[in-house]
């Protein structure tokens, strides 16, 4: 996702009711599924909602949403859907900063080893596109060509690790993503603060508006 420095000390896993344990509004009406944010501003428009929140990173990711998929198992209401919504940083010309992009594929770009690409659930949606995740920022134009190279057109901080996790539980895996920024340094910690309220807003709306025909229940 497009996050910057200074959230990532600010921003902690938390979870916001887990879906079996809350009462709020879910226009998904679907028993077992998970709603996951990496980032709580990411989920500022989604109080009235039941949702984890995992932390920014890799291992915080693998870490929160591991567990609650092992606790969900162990206490007889195991999660079957894990559908996570965030923001992501922009590496190629595919995208623009207002349409939501479904993720169909995560590569990793900040390790030397090669790992393969991961295969998320088929496209339900007719934008697509795979995803570089690391734990560096990136805000260069050669560290965009080399993971472009990688045949990724965003880039965020979770999604492989998310990937990974849900492959091991057996757990299907949608992810939805909104561009935030274009991943260099031209977008101040401000400025990504005042975006990040924005586009929780625009995921808000395709939550209500299109994501129950997309999945169905």
């Amino acid at each position: 996702m497009g996050t910057n420095a200074a959230d990532l000390a600010a921003d902690q896993p938390a979870n916001h009711a887990a879906p079996s344990e809350a009462g709020g509004a879910d226009p998904l009406g679907t028993a077992g599924q998970l709603l996951v944010f990496a980032h709580g501003d990411e989920a500022s428009a989604f109080t009235d909602v039941p949702h984890l929140v995992t932390g920014v990173g890799k291992v915080d990711a693998a870490t929160v949403l591991g567990k609650a998929l092992a606790d969900a198992r162990e206490a007889g209401q195991p999660i079957r859907r894990v559908v996570v919504l965030g923001t992501a940083g922009i590496i190629s010309d595919d995208h623009d900063l207002d349409t939501v992009v479904q993720i169909t594929g995560a590569v990793q770009h900040d390790i030397n080893v090669s790992k393969p690409r991961i295969a998320i659930e088929p496209a339900v949606l007719d934008k697509t596109a795979t995803i570089a995740t690391g734990d560096q920022f990136v805000t260069s134009d050669q560290q965009r060509i080399e993971i472009a190279a990688l045949g990724a057109s965003l880039v965020d901080m979770e999604i492989y690790a998310y990937a990974a996790v849900c492959k091991a539980y057996g757990v299907p895996l949608y992810v939805f993503k909104i561009p935030s920024d274009f991943a260099d340094s031209s977008t101040t910690d401000q400025e990504w603060d005042e975006i990040v309220f924005l586009k929780s807003r625009q995921l808000r709306e395709f939550f209500n508006s299109e994501l129950p025909q997309l999945l169905g229940s």
